[in-house]
């Protein structure tokens, strides 16, 4: 037999070296631990930002203003609007409430402190106002029925914003409240609806009360609103008798058109 050359040992056992390495190499995870970590990572946050995203996006549509029903009362109509801002209760108004006589000084007393009550409890679970039972009751139950028409839309409600198309602005009614007039006999200011361009309702949140000025207010307004729409502008009659409650009257209803882009 012959004997191996000591080289050619050499180069065979060089050769099987290489190979073990390259057999290590080839068994080497295809992926990175510290990458499939940092891949792995990621879904949770794309997620996190997704939920926030839809709940910013619910919050926005949880705004807006929204009206109740009217509620009869034994002394008069009352009626309650929302203003409502990421789902809660911002604002609290009466738009109608029991007026003439002592019933605008129980209004004047009651109204206010519903108001503030209703933001604060952010629900209709409210207390009666002592000595104002009837319109605490009708305010409460228009106020429930703003709250479940706020809930049924989404918490939003309609909006006195353009449409974003720019086609239907012309059609789409919004309400618009006008600036407080102070006047001799007592501040007046007035909320107007337009629609198509045009006054489709009017009324006077504010008038004058008390002794013969709720008398005036009584037979003033009615026919101020009235003559508000038939003329589509603040050029309207003095109604005789009350000229203090007509100017302050037409100056509010003005302003609010003004605001409108009348």
């Amino acid at each position: 037999m012959k004997k191996s050359h000591p080289i050619r040992r050499v180069m065979l056992a060089t050769a099987a070296t290489v190979s073990g390495i390259v057999l290590l190499l080839s068994l080497k995870p295809a992926s990175d631990p510290a990458s499939a970590s940092a891949a792995g990572g990621a879904a949770p946050q794309q997620t996190a930002a997704a939920q926030e995203s839809a709940q910013g996006g619910a919050a926005a549509a949880q705004s807006g203003t929204v009206t109740g029903d009217v509620v009869k009362t034994q002394y008069g109509p009352v009626q309650v609007r929302l203003t409502m801002s990421g789902g809660k209760i911002s604002k609290a108004e009466a738009v109608q409430a029991p007026s003439g006589g002592t019933s605008s000084q129980k209004t004047e007393l009651a109204v206010p402190r519903l108001n503030q009550e209703a933001v604060a409890a952010g629900s209709a679970d409210i207390d009666a106002v002592s000595g104002a039972t009837y319109t605490s009751d009708g305010y409460k139950q228009s106020l429930q029925s703003a709250l479940d028409k706020a809930k049924a839309t989404g918490g939003g409600a309609s909006s006195a914003s353009p449409s974003p198309t720019g086609g239907g602005s012309s059609t789409q009614a919004k309400t618009v409240t006008g600036s407080v007039v102070k006047t001799q006999y007592g501040p007046v200011q007035v909320r107007v609806t337009v629609s198509g361009g045009k006054i489709s309702k009017a009324e006077a949140v504010q008038a004058p009360s008390g002794g013969t000025s709720s008398q005036k207010t009584e037979l003033a307004v009615p026919r101020l609103n009235q003559e508000a729409v038939a003329a589509g502008s603040a050029d309207i009659d003095t109604v005789s008798g009350a000229t203090y409650t007509s100017d302050g009257y037409k100056q509010s209803l003005q302003s609010a058109l003004d605001k409108a882009g009348g």
